[in-house]
C-alpha cells in the first residue's frame, strides 16, 4: 500500500453522508429554545506567573452526573432548534438517495485470491470479500465473503479498523474499533472458512500487524491495561511491540522491544518480504521525524541493530533486495527522494539515490513488481510517476485531471496493481495498471444519482497575510454568477504535514445542488509542498495557518464569490481548532462556523490519551515561552464576554480518545456565556461514536443533515424546486 505520511494525525475527513437519522433525546412538551446557562467554578491554574481562569474545568469528567445531565441538556436545546429547520427534511431524503450507490475498495492480492471492501450503499460498515478475479463481476457474482462486520452490533458502531493478510493468503488478521475508539481488539480468522481462530489480543491502538514468514504469527504493538475510568481520557505512554503466535493466550505473548526510559516511544514491526528481517520504525510523536532499527529473524536471539539512530529526518521503509533496503525519505530533501541503503555500509556517506528529489512533493510511495509507484503532489492534486530499481524513470501512470490518487498495492512478484482516483465532483474509480505493458485500463466506475457534468472545480491561488502564495480549490456550478450572494462553505486544516487534496463527499454534492459553493484552501502546516511548508504553520508560527484562512475568506468576498453574510467556515480535529481560533480572532468576518471535534484548549490539550504526542506540532504550556504562544490564540482562551460571534454549531463524540470532548464542552460553554448576538451558538454530542472513523452510515448522515440543516439556515439557501 502506499506508506502514509504520519504515523497518526488529528483526522482530516469533512462530510461523511450517509443516510438515517439517529434517535433523537427524548423531547419535553416545551422544548427550551435557548441552552442552558452552564455553572461556572472558581477554578484557577498558574501557568509562568500567569493566572488562569478555568471556569468549566468540571466538564473535563465526562463519567460525572453533572456533566453527563449537561450533555443531556445541551443536546435537548440542540435538536430542538434543528427540528424546526424547513430544509433539514429535504437535506436527510436528498443524502440517503445520492448516498445509495456501491462501492468497492481498491483490491490487495495474496496468491490466487483478492481480497477487497465493498458496500451496497447503505450499508452501515463496507463488507470485505475475496474473489479469484477483480473486475465488474467481484461486485456481483464471484465474490465470496470473509468478514462482515454489520453482523457484530445492532446499530453499527464496530468497525474494521485495519487487516493484515498471510503471505499465504490463509489467515487474516483484523482488528475492531468499538463506538469510535481508538482502542482496538484484533482477532484471526481462516479465509478459507470464514470462522475466526480463539485469539484475540486487547489495548492495541496506533498499531497494525505483520506476519512472520511462516505464517505462524505476527508482530503487533499495544499498552497496558488501562484503568477502567480512565481509558477514553488517560495517557498514552510506554507502547511495546510484542509477537503473538497462533493459539497462544495473550499473556504468553514474546515482548520483543520496549523502551520504558523513553516513555513516548512507539513501535511499528514490519518483516520484511522475503521474511529475512523485522523492521522497527520508531515514533515518538506525530513528527516528520523517526528511527529505524532491524533484527535479522534467522538468527536466533539476534540483536536489534539501530540502523538509523538519529531524530533528524523521517523515513519509510518501502521493501529490500537482501541487505540492501529502500526508503522513502526527507533526509537533505524536503520534497522527499528515495534512497538504497546497504546494511553492511549504513553510513550516510554510501546511501545511493534512487529517485532524486523532484520540484512536486513526494507524498508515498509503494514497491510492486520490481516498479516504484511515486504519488506526488502538484498544487496539492496527484501526479504518479513509475521508476525501476535503478531509478530510471518509467513514465507517468495517466489520469483523468484534477484529483486524488490512492493505492498501488502488491509484492515484488506481482505483474499487476490497483488504483483509484478521485474528486471533487467524481467518485473513487478503480484501474488496474500492467507492469509489463504499463498500459491503465478502468476496471471499476460507481453509478450515483449526482450528475457531475452540472459543476465543476478550479484552482485558484491568493497571497495570504505576508505575501505567501497559497492554493485554494473552488467547486460550484458551471456558469456561476459572481454577485456575492452565493452561500459559501470554506473548508481547512493547516497542520500536521497532512494534505488536503481533492475528494468525493455526498453531502457536500448536495450543498451543490443546493445552490451552495465549496472552497478547500490548502494551508501552511499542511503537506501540500513538503517539509518547509509544513514547518511553516507549527509551533511559533501556527499563526500563519489563521492568517491564510482569514485571507482565503477575504479573497472570496473581495472576488465575489460570496459575502460576509452567506460565508460559514468548517474544519474537524486540527481543523476545528483552525474554526475556533478564527472565529475568535476575527467573528465579523463570517456568517456561520462548524468547528468539529476540535483541539479547543491550547493550554491542556497534551493531558489527555495522545495529545502529548502533538507538542512537537504545537508546543506545550509547559514551556513559558510555548505557553505565551498557545494562550494568544488558545480558542477557548480567546473568547471575549459581549461579542457578536458568528452562528456556531460545535460538534464532537461521547467516545471521542484523540481529541476528548471536555474540548468542545468548555468551548461551547465559554462561548454560550460570553456571546452578544442572537445567533444560536449550540453543541451537538454523538453518542456512542469517536473522532470519525468507523462512524456508521446512520451516524454519520445524521450529523451530515444537521451540519447542512444549519447551514441551509443561517446563509438562507432554499432547497431545490
Amino acid at each position: 500500500m502506499l506508506q502514509r505520511r504520519s504515523a497518526f494525525v488529528l483526522g482530516t475527513a469533512f462530510f461523511a453522508a450517509t443516510f438515517l437519522l439517529p434517535s433523537m433525546p427524548t423531547m419535553s412538551a416545551d422544548p427550551p429554545a435557548k441552552p442552558p446557562v452552564t455553572r461556572k467554578s472558581d477554578h484557577v491554574d498558574a501557568y509562568h506567573g500567569a493566572s488562569i481562569a478555568d471556569p468549566y474545568r468540571w466538564l473535563e469528567d465526562d463519567n460525572s452526573d453533572e456533566t453527563k445531565a449537561w450533555v443531556q441538556e445541551q443536546n435537548r436545546a440542540t435538536f430542538a432548534f434543528l427540528e424546526k429547520i424547513p430544509q433539514r427534511k429535504w437535506i436527510a431524503k436528498r443524502l440517503e438517495k445520492l448516498w445509495d450507490y456501491e462501492r468497492l475498495a481498491v483490491p490487495e492480492k495474496r496468491g490466487e485470491i483478492y481480497f477487497f471492501e465493498h458496500n451496497t450503499g447503505l450499508q452501515q460498515q463496507s463488507v470485505l470479500f475475496v474473489a479469484p478475479a477483480f473486475d465488474a463481476a467481484a461486485a456481483s457474482g464471484s465474490r465470496r465473503l470473509l468478514l462482515d462486520p454489520n453482523t457484530l452490533s445492532k446499530d453499527g458502531t464496530v468497525a474494521v479498523s485495519g487487516t493484515e493478510i498471510s503471505h499465504d493468503g490463509r489467515l487474516l488478521a483484523y482488528g475492531l474499533a468499538r463506538a469510535g475508539s481508538d482502542w482496538n481488539e484484533w482477532r484471526v480468522r481462516d479465509v478459507s472458512t470464514g470462522t475466526d481462530l480463539p485469539d484475540e489480543l486487547h489495548w492495541i491502538k496506533f498499531s497494525g500487524a505483520s506476519w512472520d514468514a511462516r505464517n505462524e504469527g505476527f508482530y503487533y504493538s499495544r499498552y497496558d491495561e488501562p484503568e477502567e475510568a480512565k481509558k477514553l481520557q488517560g495517557t498514552n505512554f510506554n507502547q511495546q511491540l510484542y509477537y503473538h503466535k497462533l493459539g497462544a493466550p495473550q499473556s504468553q505473548d514474546k515482548l520483543i522491544y520496549a523502551r520504558p526510559d523513553h516513555k513516548e516511544w512507539g513501535f511499528r514491526g514490519f518483516v520484511t518480504e522475503d521474511g529475512q528481517f523485522l523492521v522497527i520504525t520508531v515514533w515518538r510523536s506525530t513528527e516528520r521525524k523517526n528511527l529505524v532499527f532491524y533484527q535479522e529473524l534467522a538468527k536466533p536471539d539476534a540483536p536489534i541493530v539501530e540502523l538509523l539512530d538519529e531524530w533528524e529526518a523521517a523515513y519509510s521503509y518501502l521493501g529490500n533486495d537482501g541487505r540492501l533496503f529502500y526508503f522513502e525519505t526527507d533526509r537533505d530533501a524536503p520534497r522527499g527522494k528515495v534512497v538504497a541503503i546497504d546494511l553492511d555500509r549504513p553510513a550516510a556517506e554510501n546511501w545511493r539515490e534512487i529517485v532524486p528529489q523532484a520540484e512536486e512533493t513526494l507524498q508515498s510511495v509503494s514497491l510492486v513488481g520490481d516498479r516504484f509507484f511515486a504519488s506526488y503532489l502538484q498544487d496539492a492534486h496527484s501526479l504518479v510517476r513509475v521508476f525501476d530499481t535503478s531509478g530510471e524513470n518509467l513514465g507517468d501512470v495517466p489520469l483523468a485531471g484534477i484529483g486524488s490518487v490512492a493505492g498501488f498495492p502488491g509484492r515484488r512478484a506481482d505483474k499487476e496493481t490497483y488504483f483509484s482516483f478521485s474528486g471533487f465532483t467524481s467518485p473513487s474509480t478503480i484501474f488496474r495498471y500492467d507492469l509489463a505493458s504499463g498500459e491503465t485500463k478502468e476496471v471499476w466506475r460507481p453509478a450515483t444519482g449526482f450528475d457531475p457534468e452540472k459543476f465543476e472545480t478550479r484552482q485558484v491561488f491568493y497571497k495570504g497575510k505576508d505575501g505567501t502564495r497559497v492554493p485554494m480549490f473552488i467547486t460550484a456550478k458551471k456558469g456561476i454568477k459572481l454577485d456575492g450572494n452565493n452561500p459559501m462553505l470554506l473548508y481547512g486544516y493547516g497542520g500536521f504535514d497532512n494534505a488536503i487534496t481533492p475528494a468525493f463527499s455526498i453531502s457536500m454534492t448536495v450543498w451543490l445542488e443546493m445552490g451552495g459553493v465549496y472552497a478547500v484552501a490548502n494551508l501552511r502546516g499542511g503537506g501540500e509542498y513538503g517539509k518547509d511548508w509544513h514547518e511553516a504553520g507549527m509551533k511559533e508560527k501556527k499563526q500563519n495557518v489563521f492568517d491564510d484562512f482569514l485571507a482565503a475568506a477575504e479573497w472570496l468576498i473581495e472576488n465575489r464569490y460570496a459575502s460576509r453574510e452567506r460565508l460559514a467556515v468548517t474544519g474537524r480535529s486540527n481543523g476545528g481548532l483552525l474554526v475556533g481560533a478564527c472565529m475568535t480572532q476575527r467573528p465579523d468576518l463570517f456568517a456561520a462556523a462548524i468547528p468539529e471535534v476540535g483541539v479547543m484548549d491550547m493550554l491542556r490539550y497534551h493531558k489527555f490519551t495522545i495529545g502529548w504526542a502533538w507538542v512537537s506540532e504545537y508546543g506545550s504550556s509547559d514551556d513559558a515561552e510555548e505557553f505565551q504562544t498557545l494562550l494568544a490564540y488558545s480558542p477557548l482562551h480567546n473568547i471575549k464576554p459581549g461579542v457578536k460571534y458568528p452562528a456556531t454549531l460545535v460538534t464532537t463524540a461521547d467516545h471521542d480518545d484523540r481529541v476528548v470532548p471536555a474540548h468542545s464542552f468548555k468551548f461551547a460553554a465559554a462561548l454560550q456565556a460570553a456571546h452578544a448576538g442572537d445567533a444560536p451558538c449550540l453543541i451537538r454530542i454523538e453518542t456512542s461514536a469517536g473522532h470519525g472513523a468507523g462512524t456508521p452510515t446512520a451516524k454519520a448522515i445524521a450529523v451530515a443533515a444537521d451540519r447542512l440543516a444549519f447551514l441551509a439556515h443561517i446563509l438562507k439557501v432554499p432547497v431545490p424546486e
